[in-house]
């Protein structure tokens, strides 16, 4: 076994290997960029290098800088955790050539499954069910276009080196063909640098099932499935094992078809096997097909190690250390129900918009798997995925594991970042998600059920007010001679502001009076009610969903430019194309501009016809939220 591993990863990824690396002895070395030097995996390793400046190319995708650090800290091994180098076959060389070891595929491997095209052609090889498309090298547009046609729409274009949703989209009719397909090649080419698709026929009630892989070299196994249908825009929210509906046929079949192609490869390590379902009846094993495979361990397997009890992370180290498969298919047994929810700091009404600052309270139920890098007082910076934590639940059956995600993410608390929290509460509260009637289509269905912001209560607004005054346990508070001590707060939320008068009774007995309506507050321990927290400017109130109201400072004249006059950066993010010139009439809805956030594009529309009078920023440009981007000439 190694004595000593370098992580080439940042954040929860770099933490969930350092967790097991240390119950094995074995010690850590961690990299970072400038953005991370005070990141929670830098403090948990036994040793930090720093890799240079914050955007991944000068850091986290610096392979030789990484090799050079573990060689000069005495490391046998590099982990590539999940994403950046993890399935990259030249770093993959690159590692070996300096006579380091890499936990995971080998580079041989990696390559064959790399490309999507490719990967889907070795399977039709092998023999594992692949779904009918184009997967040629031809890239003309009129060509693609042509042969979507002939699959018959609705199809999928996709990136042959894509992943995470990149570089995808939908079309529907053949109109919209052609503008998606530049977007998607656009998108491919800046996550992946190769813009090359592959056109697939899209399955009517898709639900994605994945299964679990682990190999040698020499022989290979399946660790069951997960199913990863509950998606939004191709990203994971909720994954669970075992899926839903699925028969012991079925999980055989697919177990195998698995199986099969690690072993077409020669694959060891941790990897998985991505299919495509027919999830518009019961599953049968007739109703599946090969998507993709992903060549590392993924972001979700913490849920199969819930049900199998195994720490694939040790797996992954013992294989790589030269150990043969640690064991047979035949003593692997499924043990309950797990569910896993990836909580991000991302604003959901505004579509899931990637989301950033510093998370001033964080708080996690002790009777559920928290897989994170950050702590409180951690910044969520714009240069990387915005993941704050996984939860991880496991209980007998379904149901109960239902109620246990539930009651985890309810007693789930963060304040100063916006977050998908409450979407996460109401997806586990929806009725067919709990009945497990699931597809990769749910969240879109669902629509406004569960992205619509809520409305705060009076009651909420009324233990905001009390918690932002902040009032003293002190046996005075609230004395005076004649009537009770009376003050107004002055709350903001969304659009809306809200002047609550303060009635103090005693430091424990308030009443709160808004629009005539009075809730009367009782102090039990350490809140009003329900959970709040003040922090910075902002209250935050942990009721259904957590709200957070801004503290209105009665001084403040600040002043705003009339809607619609100008288009701002709504995150964030490096500007990729600039389409607007002064001068320029624009219709509503056109396309002025693409800004690249969180490793994803976001075109930047016209808010109302217009005149271009000014651009402020160029392609290239790295821009903060609410920058100034493009100015309309006002209206009379």
């Amino acid at each position: 076994m190694f004595t000593k591993i370098l992580i080439a990863n940042r954040g929860e990824i770099a933490c969930r290997v350092i967790k097991t690396a240390r119950q094995m002895g074995v010690q850590t070395v961690a990299v970072y960029s400038d953005a991370d030097k005070d990141a929670l995996h830098v403090r948990q390793a036994d040793e930090a290098v720093r890799l240079g400046p914050a955007p991944v190319v000068d850091s986290y995708l610096r392979g030789e800088l990484i090799i050079q650090a573990a060689l000069e800290a005495g490391a046998q091994a590099i982990h590539p955790g999940y994403g950046f180098l993890s399935e990259n076959p030249d770093f993959v060389d690159a590692v070996e050539a300096a006579g380091l070891v890499f936990i995971g595929p080998s580079a041989q491997a990696i390559r064959a499954m790399g490309l999507k095209d490719a990967a889907k052609a070795l399977m039709v090889e092998a023999g594992v069910p692949v779904v009918p498309g184009y997967h040629g090298r031809t890239q003309d547009a009129a060509f693609l276009a042509k042969k979507a046609a002939e699959i018959g729409y609705p199809v999928l274009i996709k990136a042959v080196a894509g992943g995470g949703g990149k570089g995808m989209r939908l079309v529907e009719v053949a109109p919209n063909f052609l503008e998606n397909l530049a977007s998607a090649q656009a998108e491919a080419q800046s996550a992946f640098g190769n813009a090359d698709v592959l056109i697939e026929k899209y399955v009517a009630a898709p639900r994605h099932i994945e299964m679990q892989i682990f190999g040698d070299g020499a022989d290979a196994i399946h660790l069951f499935e997960r199913d990863c249908s509950l998606q939004r825009r191709h990203q994971k929210v909720i994954e669970e094992a075992p899926a839903p509906g699925m028969t012991d046929e079925m999980r055989a079949a697919m177990g195998q078809a698995a199986v099969t192609a690690a072993k077409a490869i020669g694959y060891a390590g941790a990897g998985t096997v991505e299919f495509i379902v027919d999830g518009s009846g019961p599953l049968r094993p007739d109703g599946f097909w090969f998507m993709e495979m992903n060549t590392r361990l993924q972001v979700e397997h913490p849920v199969t190690e819930a049900v199998t009890g195994i720490d694939l992370v040790a797996w992954q180290l013992r294989v790589a250390a030269g150990e043969a498969l640690p064991a047979a298919q035949e003593d692997l047994t499924l043990s309950g129900h797990a569910m896993e929810a990836r909580l991000y700091a991302e604003d959901v009404p505004a579509g899931f918009l990637p989301a950033t600052g510093v998370i001033n309270h964080l708080a996690f139920p002790d009777d559920a798997r928290i897989d994170s890098g950050v702590t409180a007082g951690s910044e969520i910076s714009p240069w990387y995925d915005p993941m704050i934590a996984k939860l991880t639940v496991h209980a007998a059956d379904r149901a109960s594991c239902c109620r246990a995600l539930s009651s985890a993410l309810q007693q789930t608390h963060v304040a100063g970042a916006v977050t998908n929290l409450g979407f996460l509460r109401r997806l586990a509260r929806h009725h067919d998600f709990v009945a497990g009637d699931v597809d990769t289509g749910l969240i879109a269905r669902a629509g406004e059920d569960l992205t619509a912001a809520l409305i705060p209560t009076l009651s909420e607004i009324a233990i905001a007010a009390v918690t932002a005054a902040a009032l003293p346990r002190d046996v005075l508070t609230g004395f005076s001679l004649w009537d009770p001590l009376q003050t107004v707060i002055a709350l903001a939320w969304a659009d809306r502001t809200y002047h609550p008068r303060l009635v103090v009774h005693s430091p424990d007995q308030v009443d709160v009076i808004l629009d005539e309506e009075t809730v009367s507050l009782t102090r039990f321990g350490a809140h009003w009610g329900m959970p709040a927290i003040r922090h910075a400017d902002c209250v935050t109130v942990f009721g259904a969903e957590p709200i957070a109201f801004t503290l209105i400072d009665p001084l403040d004249r600040a002043t705003t430019a009339a809607a619609g006059d100008t288009v701002l950066a709504p995150m964030p993010g490096l500007v990729t194309e600039m389409v607007a010139t002064p001068g320029q009439h624009v219709a509503a809805g056109d396309r002025l501009a693409v800004l690249e956030a969180m490793k994803m594009e976001h075109v930047l529309p016209a808010p109302r016809d217009g005149k271009v009078i000014s651009v402020a920023v160029s392609a290239g440009d790295q821009v903060a939220a609410g920058a100034l981007m493009v100015a309309l000439e006002p209206l009379s």
